[in-house]
């Protein structure tokens, strides 16, 4: 199991995906897992692994999924009666999704991608952009085509052919393009049909619109034009190489953190929206109780086995646990069929 965990993380780690890691800190039995069992959980909401059954699974991956749009960890104690737990700093008490006696608490640990930082172009804005890219812990990736790799030899990675730029672009890449008008155009139209998260253009508003115009006549669409922003960088009033760089990741800056906000806004307004599609499809359900022995939801306008004692009325989803039940019913009557909607 450890081995196909942490080959899945690496997978996913090379493919520059998100994932969230969550792992069994501690049990009380009884439950079906143990302290050190792991899983990862998918932005689509699978899970790879182990960390309980049926009673853990689904409230893991909801509040994985909590935790990567907010990108933050959290410890989570699963019980029967949360409300009950003593409370501790830290630790979000949630119910078991099923009915067991036991408790299970679980780190969460979100898992994104180091950003990559695509510099096309080796000037000084180009080389001043490697320096804080690295300094910021992106993957710096340079294309130098004028210098053979040498002035950009800080980079993580350094390229001398525009042929592998697509190949570049995957989830959370920034790029840049600083050739000051020797191939803006070759470069945007390699980049920009890969979807980076953001492109932008190093050059003055009137050379921009003029790339603008050649890209949209060699065809790229409205949503192949979407992360490009030229000219790149906030208004910081720069005018030396190194300030424009500076500018130019305050704004890949600026634009990871609203998209961050975004996504864990549009995951509350979801999570609410399947909150009163939850209640309003729980309105229209057929009363139940519980079978005291298996502790399974009976219908009660169409339960074949009951069974009454000391006055009340007790629902049961077979014969045997109806027998059971009859067998000892002071004993059982504490699992009292709760009525439930």
């Amino acid at each position: 199991m450890y081995d196909e965990f942490f080959a899945k993380a690496h997978t996913l780690v090379q493919e520059g995906v998100p994932f969230v890691t969550a792992t069994v800190v501690r049990a009380d039995k009884p439950t079906s897992g143990k302290p050190g069992d792991k899983a990862i959980v998918t932005v689509d909401g699978a899970m790879h692994g182990w960390i309980g059954g049926s009673c853990a699974q689904p409230t893991v991956i909801k509040e994985s999924l909590k935790a990567l749009a907010a990108d933050e960890c959290r410890l989570i104690r699963l019980s029967t009666e949360p409300e009950q737990a003593e409370a501790r700093a830290g630790v979000i008490d949630l119910p078991m999704t099923c009915f067991s006696s036991g408790m299970l608490e679980i780190y969460i640990e979100p898992q994104h991608p180091r950003r990559r930082l695509l510099i096309i172009g080796s000037l000084p804005v180009a080389q001043a952009l490697a320096h804080l890219g690295r300094a910021m812990n992106y993957h710096v990736i340079a294309v130098d085509l004028d210098g053979n790799g040498e002035s950009m030899s800080h980079a993580d990675e350094v390229l001398t052919s525009l042929d592998e730029l697509a190949t570049q672009v995957r989830p959370y890449t920034y790029v840049v393009v600083a050739t000051h008008g020797n191939y803006d155009e070759r470069a945007l139209e390699r980049v920009l049909p890969a979807k980076p998260t953001y492109a932008g253009l190093v050059a003055s508003s009137r050379r921009a619109q003029s790339v603008r115009e050649y890209l949209v006549g060699q065809g790229l669409s409205e949503s192949d034009m979407l992360p490009l922003k030229a000219p790149a960088g906030l208004n910081i009033q720069a005018s030396r190489g190194d300030e424009i760089a500076l500018s130019i990741m305050a704004e890949i800056v600026q634009k990871r953190r609203n998209e961050e906000l975004l996504n864990l806004q549009l995951f509350q307004k979801a999570e609410q929206e399947l909150k009163g599609d939850e209640l309003a499809v729980s309105s229209e359900r057929e009363e139940t109780a519980i079978d005291p022995i298996c502790h399974m939801n009976v219908t009660i306008d169409t339960a074949r086995f009951t069974s009454r004692y000391e006055g009340k009325v007790y629902y049961f989803c077979c014969a045997g646990c109806k027998t059971a039940f009859e067998a000892d019913p002071a004993a059982c009557a504490g699992e009292e069929s709760t009525h439930v909607h």
